[in-house]
């Protein structure tokens, strides 16, 4: 590139960083707005219902024909599966990242229909769905009604769902509306079992008279095709649609023109399909739902849509009805990148007073001010094209570029000012000469800072995004940098510089003043600074010995400090689960919930309590569980420790304490979206061999209790329980046999009065519904209630039930669960205050091992990724020296020579890990990612130090003195850049509020790497150079001008 004809024809310059700014608006314009990537991996969610069947029936007749089908299908990372008491099946198949979603449905929906005959009879009138979506909400949402009398629970929900969930299903990218509590309306047939005796009847006469008077039907057309001037359409109502007309359905002709009707033997209403779930928001009778997402769409524009549906929908509620948004994705999204832009502001601004100090002129400090946006705005169109967006990773990496790409502009301008204060008048031919000296340094630093990210692109999995949009995003706008600093940054200097003034005998105003002190004091520094490193070069094993301190130390502070994926931040939402004690009835668990509520209602900071009964986050369904929601007033309203979260937390936790009859766990949801549910822990424990569910549960509960004991992680729970109350049905096939009976008579009948049978739909309201036939609560609550069930046999003649079965007290669980086919326990939890996930894991792992030969551990969701993380850093670092040393070598055209950059690096990076140790930082990806960005600001003091001691040993000086002439050339340089970046990421590390432990973590590791790296560095780099030079010399022989010709 001929730096020439930019500097004599400066438009040419100028059009090329207008183009590439005008493309980056457009980019800007047309990229997605979402809080990260696409990290989670694609999942797909199989459910489906067997009404009245147990966990167990369930786990051997639902789940292990499908998940012997689905095993093994393209992709498949891995299976989880649960079967509950309630009848409901649901399998969730994780894919590797990277999978089209849409393949992964159909290859799974194709596996499925494999499995259909395989499965119950019930459960294929039912129908198996399946939906990709991920794994976590992207909204949560309540409907509530202030009007009990006029709107119950039941009208709420369908009120809801035929108004606002159906159109709201209708959305781009939103993948399902999952309702907790499923009071959906059915039309409720309750049997009266001693009436259907009475009448010599059973569950199955109801059903075949239901399928023989609703249905529908095609009478046909009158008229048709017969030479009739008028056609008839004969029309036939169809299914029946409302209770008085399902009432008077005939059940049997009793004579004399006399019939037995439905409602003669059953009460008919139209009512709540399940009963398994109550919810109340801030003490109102409410639905709670959770928004799910479609993978790939947009999270942003999804959530205004659903927000505008809500807002407009609710302007027709009947009077009492209301909803709230308990939580929303991109409220913290929104938040962060309102938060990540202001700090890009405050660095641009932090960063150019850094560089007007160092500089002293305004026209010489426009040159980098104008560089820098260029650099910047023009990434914008290469993460359109790349298929990006603007997540908190890329915006990220944009605020430690400002920080970065000004480097290459201070060089150039620094450079050029300096050939002007040695007394070049011509300034094209200062702005020529010294991009001679710098060009080779500029073009080696952007090779360096790429090679550093160029290895972590090629990374698989959750942690390989992180680094590839962080990395690609930085590397864009470095080489977007180098452009300028090689076209526009030498065209403008040309323009904007003057020659250098002789000093006036004028008195100096204030600011002239403190810059001729800010010189003074900075060239007896540096003829200080140049003594040190003469001396040093005698003192050449102090410089072995600093190495070895800083690489000793940076290894001892790695392993003291925590691990973890990503920090955790405050999302203004608490979860919390509460558990009763096995066998606890719904209203039981209820009335938990009320009392709490009325405990915590009036804690500072929450404007909305949300609580579900019958269903936790980690043990499924049952009338023992519960959950909740403490949505918290916006992050920036709580400005006080008040309430902060964790006092909110704190107090949370202590409303819980009067509560003697549950366990509440609190929680903050997964930081990353799809990732888990929790912000803590997921282990596995699988029955890889062949012991029974009590064994597993037994060994589950100590492991818990070990964990638990650690002082490491609290609130660990395990979501399988086997000593929940259950009957054991006991059939007596002899005598059924002799009373001509089969063995499938009385199981039906069995499950019509107590089970419940879903008997046929019906239309209403725009929509289908069940008809859903069982008898009375009141003849099904005990044992004792058994002897009023009657069979009959192929003679007609009617027998108690009781003759033929009977009941035994046994305990079971309420869910099972299974892992990759296994029978398994999910034990979530968090970890003690003071500890980090990995912290945790590291508990857990050695807990494992001692674990018998039938089981082991295995993790998902965010657990998973972090554990495939937790040796990721040490290939990605060393990949990154690699890379960085070849570039070099290349550029040097030396394999010596890389090492005196290589092996400076050590001191940056135990400053890295010092500084975040002091702050109390844990080891997480964001600060992972700014130890590899590092390596590349590190390498570039180097260059500059080396780069220049190479020219001045071509000119025939000697080593040391080379190395001397470089290292005080190069200080005001060295300086400038990087106090521009440290000061530049002040505003993350001082950060609060949204997002702020992230900022901590990458802006303290960068800062404090690069500062003690700088500092230190200084005076180290030029030794190594003067080592490895006189190796290289010794080795291979004089430096040659690379350009010379043989």
């Amino acid at each position: 590139m001929n730096i020439k004809t930019f500097v004599n024809r400066p438009v040419l310059a100028t059009v090329i960083s207008i183009v590439i700014s005008i493309l980056g608006i457009l980019g800007v314009t047309e990229l997605p707005i979402t809080q990260y990537p696409q990290i989670a991996p694609p999942s797909v969610v199989v459910s489906t219902e067997f009404p009245g069947a147990s966990a167990k029936t369930l786990q051997e007749s639902v789940l292990i024909p499908l998940e012997e089908e689905i095993n093994g299908v393209e992709d498949l990372d891995y299976i989880t599966s649960s079967a509950s008491n309630n009848g409901s099946v649901e399998i969730t198949c994780f894919f590797k990242q990277g999978a089209d979603p849409d393949i992964a449905t159909v290859n799974v929906q194709n596996r499925i229909t494999r499995a259909r005959p395989l499965l119950p009879e019930e459960v294929r009138n039912v129908g198996i769905t399946v939906i990709k979506q991920q794994s976590s909400p992207l909204m949560r949402v309540t409907y509530y009604t202030e009007n009990e009398e006029e709107y119950d629970a039941v009208y709420t929900q369908n009120y809801m769902n035929i108004n606002v969930i159906t159109p709201m299903l209708r959305i781009d990218g939103v993948s399902q509306v999952v309702v907790y509590g499923s009071k959906d309306y059915a039309m409720r047939i309750w049997l009266k079992p001693d009436q259907l005796a009475a009448y010599n009847l059973v569950p199955q006469d109801i059903i075949d008279a239901l399928d023989e008077q609703s249905l529908e039907s095609a009478p046909g057309t009158l008229g048709q095709n017969s030479a009739q001037a008028m056609e008839y359409v004969i029309q036939y109502k169809g299914r029946y649609k409302t209770a008085e007309e399902y009432g008077d359905i005939i059940i049997k002709n009793l004579g004399v023109n006399q019939f037995l009707r439905l409602k003669d033997v059953a009460d008919v209403e139209l009512d709540s399909f399940s009963y398994s779930s109550l919810s109340s928001n801030n003490g109102y009778p409410a639905i709670n739902t959770s928004v799910y997402q479609l993978p790939g769409s947009n999270a942003q524009q999804t959530i205004e849509q659903v927000q505008t549906l809500l807002e407009e929908k609710s302007e027709d509620f009947p009077d009492g009805l209301k909803y709230s948004i308990l939580y929303n994705v991109n409220d913290f999204l929104s938040a962060s990148i309102t938060s990540l832009i202001k700090t890009l502001i405050e660095t641009f601004i932090l960063v150019f007073l850094v560089v007007y100090i160092f500089l002293q002129d305004l026209r010489a400090t426009i040159i980098p001010a104008i560089a820098v946006p260029v650099s910047i705005i023009g990434t914008f169109f290469f993460l359109n094209v790349f298929g990006y967006s603007i997540n908190l990773l890329t915006l990220f990496a944009l605020i430690l570029a400002i920080g970065i790409v000004v480097d290459d502009a201070i060089v150039v301008v620094e450079a050029v000012k300096t050939k002007i204060d040695d007394g070049q008048t011509n300034i094209k031919r200062a702005v020529l000469d010294a991009m001679s000296e710098i060009k080779s340094a500029i073009i080696s630093t952007t090779l360096v800072m790429a090679a550093v990210f160029l290895p972590v692109t090629f990374l698989g999995g959750s942690i390989g995004i992180f680094y590839e949009q962080f990395g690609v995003t930085l590397t864009i706008a470095i080489v977007i940098s180098s452009i300028n600093a090689l076209t526009l940054s030498p065209a403008l200097c040309g323009i904007l510089l003057k020659p250098k003034k002789e000093d006036s005998e004028e008195k100096k105003n204030l600011l002239q003043r403190f810059f001729s002190k800010f010189n003074d004091g900075f060239d007896k520094t540096n003829n200080k600074y140049g003594k040190s490193v003469s001396w040093l070069e005698h003192k050449r094993w102090l410089v072995g010995l600093s190495l070895v301190v800083c690489i000793g130390g940076a290894f001892l502070i790695s392993n003291s400090l925590s691990g973890g994926f990503v920090p955790t931040e405050d999302k203004n939402i608490i979860y919390f689960d509460i558990t009763l004690p096995t066998g606890a009835s719904l209203d039981r668990t209820y009335q938990v919930t009320e009392d709490y509520y009325e405990n915590a209602k009036d804690i500072e900071g929450i404007r909305a309590i949300s609580l579900v009964s019958g269903r936790s986050f980690f043990s499924g369904l049952g009338p023992s569980y519960g959950l909740g929601f403490a949505a918290l007033d916006d992050i920036s309203e709580r400005t006080d420790d008040e309430t902060s979260i964790e006092s909110i937390l704190a107090e949370l936790k202590e409303a819980a304490k009067p509560i003697k009859d549950a366990k509440i766990v609190f929680f903050q949801p997964a930081q990353i979206p799809g990732l888990g549910r929790s912000n803590g822990y997921t282990i596995e424990l699988l029955n890889t061999g062949n012991a029974k569910l009590e064994e597993l549960s037994e060994t589950a509960s100590n492991f818990v209790k070990s964990i638990n004991s650690s002082g490491v992680t609290s609130n660990a729970k395990s979501s399988l329980n086997t000593n929940f109350p259950q009957y054991d049905l006991k059939v007596d096939v002899d005598k059924i046999k002799a009373a001509n009976l089969d063995v499938s008579t009385v199981l039906k009948a069995m499950q019509g009065y107590v089970g419940g049978i879903y008997a046929a739909n019906f239309s209403n309201f725009n929509k289908q519904f069940r008809v859903y036939v069982q008898s009375l609560p009141n003849y099904r609550k005990g044992k004792d209630d058994l002897n009023q069930i009657y069979v009959r046999n192929q003679d007609g003649n009617m027998s108690p039930i009781t003759q033929f079965v009977s009941l035994e007290k046994i305990t079971g669980p309420q869910t099972i669960s299974r892992f990759n086919l296994y029978n398994n326990a999910t034990i979530n939890g968090n970890p003690e205050s003071g500890f980090s996930s990995g912290d945790a894991l590291k508990t857990i792992q050695a807990e494992a091992e001692k674990l018998g030969a039938n089981f082991e551990i295995d993790y998902s969701g965010i657990t998973r990724e972090e554990v495939k993380a937790s040796g990721q850093l040490i290939i990605v670092f060393s990949l990154s020296l690699i890379m960085v040393y070849f570039f070099l070598a290349a550029q040097f055209e030396s394999y010596i020579m890389p090492l005196a950059i290589i092996l400076s690096l050590p001191i940056g990076i135990a400053g890295s890990f010092l500084f975040t140790w002091i702050f109390g930082l844990d080891s997480n990806i964001y600060f992972q990612i700014s130890l590899i960005m590092l390596i590349g600001l590190l390498s570039k003091n180097a260059i500059l130090i080396v780069e220049f001691g190479l020219q001045r040993r071509r000119e025939g000086i000697s080593i040391v003195e080379s190395a001397i002439d470089a290292a005080k050339a190069r200080l005001r340089p060295i300086l400038m850049t990087s106090l521009a970046f440290v000061v530049g990421m002040i505003p993350l590390i001082i950060s609060s509020g949204v997002g702020a432990n992230g900022n901590h973590s990458i802006g303290t590791g960068a800062a404090g790497g690069l500062l003690f790296g700088t500092v230190v560095g200084v005076f180290i780099i030029p030794i190594l150079y003067i080592i490895f030079e006189v190796l290289h010399e010794k080795v291979v022989g004089p430096l040659k001008d690379l350009d010379e010709e043989p």
